[in-house]
C-alpha cells in the first residue's frame, strides 16, 4: 500500500540445480580468456592515420572546432552577448582586487582576465564556467611572491634636503614579484599540461568534496588576513611558515592604535554599500534581468571621490597607483626560478585544476553534456602557460563569474570571448581612469566576494549528521590550511584523506549472516530479527575488501564470531591423539603381559592335575568376586568418564559448525597476502572437520585465485559457489563425516524450489 494505491504482492520462483563454480562455467558458457592484441599491433594502429581518425583527433585536442561552426546565433546570440557583459563587468573589479591578493600591481589582475579566457575558449570543454582570477589561486601566488621577494629585500636609503628616511623600492620589487608570478604560472601550467597528456585526470578523485571545500574554506581565512592591512591601513611584518596566520593577527593586533581613520571609514563605506546591494540581487534575484554591477558601481565611485577629494595626499590614503594603457609585449618568463618553485607549483595545478573540474562537471550535469576532465586538464595547462608569457598569473574557474554566466543566457564559452573584449577594452581605454582608486576599496570587494566560501562552514553541522568521517577531514583540512600554511597544509591533508580510507578498510563491520525464512536472503542476525543461523553452518561477510592490510584482522574476527578456537582445538586434538597413543601402548603392554602369564598357566597346567588347578582358580574367583562385591572398581573403567567428558567437549565444539561460508562479494581483488590467509584458513579448519566454502567471488576474483594456485585436492573448485545459497543447500545436502543432515535443508529447497 503506498499513497492509497493498493499494490499487488509480486513473487518469483526459481527452479535450477545447485551451481558450484565449475557447474556455473558449464551452464554459463564461461568464455575462455583471449589476450589482446600485441603490443606491436597496438602501436602500429595508434600511429595509423585516416581522416575520420584524423578528425575525431582534432575535435579531441581542438574542441572549439566541432562547436563553433554549427553555432547558432539565432538561438545563443543574444543570451552570451548579455552573460558576456556581466561577466566582463564582474571582472573588471575582481581582476584588479585579486591581483593585489598575489601581490602584484592591479592591472597584471585585468591581462590575467583576458589571456587566459581567450586560450580556454579554444581548448575548453565546459560551455558555462568562467575562466579568470580566483581568491585561493591568488593567495597561493601571493605568499610565493611575498617569500621570495620581501620588501625588506628593496630597502634604500633616500636624502630629501636635510633628512634622511628608508623607504622600499616598490618599482623593483613589483617587477621582481611579476616574473616569480609568471614562473610558477609557467611551470604549474606544464604540470598540468603533462598530466593532462598522460591521461592523468583521476588525480582529482583523490581530493574529496570534503576536503576541497575544507581546503578553500581554510584558505578564504589566508584572503582575509592578508587584506586586513588595507582596510586599517597598517602595514604588519611579513611571516612566513606554519603559524604565520597567527603570528600576523597579533602584529596586527598590536598596530591597531594606529589605524587610518580616513581608510577605515572608506572600508567601512564600501563594504556596507557592497553588502546591502548584494543582498538585494539575491533577494530580488527572480525579478532582476540583470544583477546590479555594485562592484563596478563602488569602484568608480570610490574612484571619483579620492580623485575630487585628494585623498591620497590629504588624508594618505593609498591607492592603486599608474595603471599603463595598452598589452605588454610577451616575455619569457625567468626559468631559473623553477628549482624553488616546483612544490608550490605542483600544489597550485592540483588546486586549480579541482576548483575547474568539480565547477565544470556540476554545469554539465545540470545542462546535459560531457565535461572531458583530461581535456580540462590541458585547456587549464594551456591557459596558464600562454598567459604566463603575457605577464598573467594562474587561472582557475570563478564560482561567482560562472554562476552569473549561467543565470543571465549563457549557452556557450562565446559569453567568455565576449568578457575577454570587455577587459580589453578597459586595458587598452579605461585603465588610466582607475589610478586614483583607494586599495581599500578592492580589499572590501575581496571581503564581500568570500561570501559563499565562508558559507561552507554550514557544511559542519550537515557533516556531523551524515558522515563524521568526512565530517573529520573538513575540519583536519582547514585546521591544517590555516595553521600550516597553503602548501603544507594542502599536503597534509591529502595524507591525512587518505589515512582515513586506509583505516575505514582496517576497521569494517564484520557480521554473520542468517537466513530469512521464505526467500533465499541471508542477513545480518545483529541487524534483523527474522534472519536466524542454520544450525551448523557459519555465513561470515566482512563490509570491506580483504587486502593485506586486514588479512590478519579478518582472520580473527572469523574465529570471533563463529566462536572456533582454531589453536585450542589443534591443542586438544593433538592431546587427545597423544593420550590415545599411549592408552594403546599401554593395552599392548598389558596384552604383552597377558599372554606371558597365560604361557605360564599351561606350562604350570601341564605338570599340575586338573583338581588343584581348578582349586586355584577357584580361590582367585572369590577373592575377585568378594573385591567387586565390595564396591571396588577397575582403575582403567575408572578414567573412562573423564575421556568421554574431553572428547565430548571436543565434539561439541566441532560438531556445532561443520561449515563455514566466507561471503566474498565484497572483495575485489586478491593480492598474495589474501591468497595465503584464505589458503591458513582453509586448511586450519579442515583439520578440526570444519568445510570451508567461498561464495559470491567476482569473475575477477576467480582468475586471481586460480592464477595463484589457490585450488588444489585439499580446496576443489566445487567448493566455490556463485551465491550464498548455493552453498548453503550443497552444505545441507552434503555435510560428512557422519554429520547430521538436517531437517531445514528440505525446507530452504523447497520454499525457494531449487
Amino acid at each position: 500500500m503506498r499513497m492509497g494505491v493498493f499494490e499487488p504482492k509480486r513473487e518469483f520462483s526459481v527452479d535450477r540445480s545447485i551451481l558450484d563454480e565449475l557447474s556455473l562455467d558449464e551452464v554459463a558458457r564461461k568464455r575462455t580468456c583471449t589476450r589482446g592484441p600485441s603490443l606491436k599491433k597496438r602501436l602500429r594502429e595508434s600511429v595509423r592515420c585516416s581522416l575520420p581518425r584524423l578528425k575525431g583527433w582534432l575535435f579531441s585536442w581542438l574542441p572549439v572546432l566541432s562547436w563553433l561552426p554549427h553555432y547558432n546565433i539565432r538561438e545563443n546570440g543574444l543570451g552570451d552577448l548579455i552573460a558576456g557583459i556581466s561577466v566582463g563587468i564582474m571582472h573588471l573589479p575582481q581582476g584588479m582586487a585579486y591581483a593585489l591578493l598575489a601581490s602584484l600591481p592591479p592591472v597584471y589582475g585585468l591581462y590575467t582576465s583576458f589571456y587566459p579566457v581567450l586560450v580556454y575558449f579554444i581548448f575548453g570543454t565546459s560551455k558555462h564556467i568562467s575562466i579568470g582570477t580566483f581568491a585561493v589561486i591568488s593567495i597561493m601566488i601571493g605568499s610565493v611572491a611575498e617569500r621570495l621577494a620581501p620588501d625588506a629585500n628593496f630597502i634604500g636609503n633616500v636624502t630629501n634636503g636635510s633628512s634622511e628616511g628608508v623607504v622600499v623600492d616598490i618599482a623593483a620589487r613589483d617587477a621582481y614579484r611579476v616574473e616569480i608570478a609568471t614562473s610558477i604560472t609557467l611551470l604549474s601550467g606544464i604540470f598540468q599540461v603533462l598530466l593532462g597528456l598522460v591521461r592523468f585526470g583521476f588525480v582529482v578523485t583523490y581530493l574529496s568534496e570534503p576536503l576541497v571545500r575544507g581546503y578553500t574554506t581554510g584558505a578564504a581565512t589566508h584572503v582575509v588576513v592578508s587584506q586586513l592591512k588595507y582596510l586599517f591601513g597598517i602595514s604588519p611584518d611579513r611571516y612566513g611558515g606554519p603559524l604565520s596566520q597567527i603570528y600576523i593577527l597579533l602584529d596586527l593586533f598590536y598596530r591597531l592604535p594606529g589605524t587610518n581613520i580616513a581608510i577605515l571609514v572608506v572600508s567601512l563605506v564600501s563594504l556596507a554599500v557592497l553588502i546591502t546591494v548584494k543582498e538585494l540581487n539575491s533577494y530580488y534575484s527572480k525579478k532582476l534581468p540583470l544583477p546590479i554591477p555594485i562592484e563596478l558601481i563602488v569602484i568608480i565611485g570610490a574612484t571619483v571621490v579620492s580623485y575630487y577629494g585628494n585623498l591620497n595626499e590629504i588624508y594618505d590614503v593609498h591607492v592603486v597607483g599608474e595603471i599603463p594603457s595598452g598589452l605588454v609585449a610577451p616575455r619569457v618568463p625567468n626559468f631559473t626560478l623553477f628549482p624553488s618553485l616546483v612544490g608550490e607549483a605542483f600544489a597550485i595545478a592540483v588546486v586549480g585544476y579541482a576548483i575547474n573540474i568539480s565547477l565544470g562537471k556540476t554545469f554539465g550535469l545540470k545542462h546535459g553534456y560531457k565535461v572531458d576532465s583530461n581535456q580540462e586538464l590541458v585547456a587549464l595547462g594551456l591557459s596558464n602557460s600562454v598567459g604566463s608569457f603575457f605577464q598573467c598569473y594562474s587561472v582557475t574557474s570563478s564560482l561567482s563569474r560562472s554562476l552569473i554566466q549561467e543565470s543571465t543566457g549563457g549557452k556557450t564559452q562565446v559569453a567568455g570571448a565576449i568578457s575577454a573584449l570587455i577587459v580589453l577594452v578597459t586595458v587598452l581605454k579605461l585603465g588610466s581612469l582607475f589610478e586614483e582608486l583607494p586599495k581599500a576599496v578592492l580589499a572590501t570587494i575581496v571581503f564581500v566576494n568570500l561570501k559563499g566560501m565562508f558559507k561552507q562552514y554550514m557544511d559542519i553541522p550537515a557533516l556531523w549528521k551524515s558522515n563524521k568521517v568526512d565530517l573529520l577531514i573538513w575540519v583536519v583540512t582547514c585546521t591544517c590550511t590555516i595553521l600550516l600554511n597553503l602548501d603544507l597544509g594542502l599536503a597534509a591533508s591529502i595524507a591525512f584523506s587518505l589515512l582515513t580510507v586506509i583505516f575505514r578498510t582496517q576497521l569494517p563491520r564484520y557480521s554473520l549472516l542468517g537466513w530469512v525464512s521464505g526467500t533465499e536472503l541471508y542477513l545480518d542476525t545483529e541487524a534483523y530479527e527474522e534472519a536466524k543461523e542454520l544450525p551448523g553452518i557459519t555465513i561470515f561477510r566482512s563490509s570491506v575488501t580483504l587486502y593485506y592490510a586486514n588479512a590478519d584482522l579478518y582472520r580473527e574476527a572469523l574465529e570471533e564470531k563463529s566462536e572456533i578456537n582454531i589453536n585450542k582445538l589443534l591443542k586438544r586434538k593433538k592431546k587427545q591423539a597423544a593420550k590415545q597413543k599411549r592408552l594403546q601402548a599401554k593395552e599392548e603392554k598389558a596384552a604383552k603381559k597377558e599372554r606371558k602369564r597365560e604361557n605360564g598357566v599351561l606350562s604350570i597346567s601341564a605338570n599340575e592335575t586338573p583338581g588343584s588347578v581348578h582349586r586355584r582358580g577357584s580361590k582367585a574367583d572369590l577373592r575377585k568376586d568378594s573385591q567387586c562385591s565390595n564396591g571396588c572398581v577397575n582403575e582403567g573403567f575408572e578414567r573412562e568418564p573423564d575421556e568421554k567428558t574431553e572428547d565430548r567437549v571436543m565434539e561439541d565444539a566441532q560438531s556445532g559448525r561443520h561449515s563455514v561460508i566466507l561471503d566474498l562479494s565484497t572483495v575485489s581483488f586478491v593480492d598474495t597476502v589474501t591468497l595465503k590467509t584464505l589458503k591458513n584458513i582453509c586448511r586450519d579448519f579442515g583439520e578440526v572437520d570444519v568445510t570451508v566454502y567461498l561464495a559470491g567471488c567476482q569473475v575477477c576474483v576467480v582468475q586471481q585465485l586460480e592464477r595463484g594456485d589457490f585450488f588444489s585436492a585439499s580446496i576443489p573448485k566445487n567448493h566455490l559457489f556463485p551465491s550464498i545459497h548455493d552453498a548453503v543447500l550443497y552444505c545441507l545436502n552434503h555435510t560428512s563425516k557422519g554429520l547430521p543432515s538436517y531437517d531445514c535443508a528440505l525446507e530452504v529447497a523447497c520454499v525457494t524450489q531449487l
